[in-house]
């Protein structure tokens, strides 16, 4: 596959009007007859997070990324409860049901990867396909911050961004400290300067970091702190739903705030699946690896056809 440009794409977005009271910023490229997939950023980023998959994948399909509520260019309503995992999966639906789309494949990285489980369960007749990237499924993470004291210890961040911009804005000051722990000191990943200016521009938007921490507040997932004893919920050894679409997992392994152990038993929970690690790549996958996983995708979309669903 030849090197993508993701400057050879026009990554500005249009604004589309949801019935879910949202208006989210959203790129696009290629075929809109050609089968659909949605695209799922996580946080604190944006639909730039497939800069590099958008040109890739729209070679063979209609690739749609928004801008999730709160994020980017997108609305951001006030309130925690304007951020409940429920009307995030309304939002895609109806996302969806903008385009036209009758049925698409999911693809969402790391809090889009949590909600793209949450929404192929929720909605198995519009979800036909699933492809998460360093996203755990809702089970596994609850399981693991209860039992895995390693990886209770590495989720220690959740806690801090349910704090972070609780009261107001953060100054520049602080959001450059934020920048500099997430993508340079912590996860060690590369940003050019032009993506470094774009990502401050975006979080100086007044009430936007207050909006993208509600993703975390709203979070109905337990975190708690290293070392405490904890009641075990149980909800999380109980009958939980199965992944009845095609699942396909790809992982940096280098990731250090969620683990490679929460790949650990998705096979028991999505029959059909393929999971794919990446051993030089840690959490921000898709642009520290794009070409890798703009491969990864399209070999699994081309040999995974979509089934007809069955109720």
């Amino acid at each position: 596959m030849a090197s993508t440009s993701p400057d050879a794409v026009n990554l500005s977005g249009q604004a589309v009007a949801l019935p879910t009271g949202v208006t989210l910023n959203v790129a696009s490229f290629g075929d809109r007859d050609a089968p659909a997939l949605i695209l799922l950023h996580g946080f604190p980023e944006s639909h730039r997070t497939w800069r590099h998959q958008l040109l890739a994948l729209g070679l063979s399909h209609f690739v749609i990324a928004p801008d999730q509520r709160g994020y980017g260019r997108s609305s951001k309503p006030p309130g925690v409860e304007a951020y409940d995992a429920k009307l995030l999966m309304d939002d895609i639906i109806a996302l969806a049901d903008a385009f036209g789309l009758r049925e698409f494949t999911l693809i969402g990285h790391d809090f889009g990867g949590s909600l793209a489980w949450s929404t192929a369960m929720r909605f198995p007749e519009r979800v036909r396909r699933l492809a998460v990237l360093n996203g755990p499924h809702p089970l596994i993470m609850q399981r693991r911050l209860i039992d895995d004291p390693a990886q209770r210890a590495a989720a220690q961040h959740m806690r801090h961004f349910r704090e972070m911009a609780k009261d107001g804005d953060l100054t520049d000051a602080e959001m450059a400290a934020f920048f500099q722990s997430l993508f340079v000191d912590h996860l060690r990943a590369e940003v050019s300067e032009a993506e470094r200016a774009r990502y401050l521009a975006e979080w100086r938007d007044p009430g936007r970091m207050t909006a993208m921490c509600n993703w975390y507040r709203a979070a109905r997932i337990f975190v708690p702190p290293p070392g405490e004893d904890t009641a075990r919920p149980e909800w999380i050894d109980g009958p939980f739903p199965m992944i009845s679409q095609p699942a396909l997992v790809l992982w940096g392994m280098r990731d250090r705030g969620l683990l490679p152990s929460l790949i650990d038993g998705l096979e028991n929970l999505a029959p059909d699946l393929t999971v794919l690690r990446f051993p030089d790549a840690g959490h921000f996958l898709p642009w520290e690896a794009p070409e890798e996983v703009s491969r990864a995708l399209t070999a699994w979309l081309r040999r995974t056809p979509i089934k007809p669903y069955q109720s």
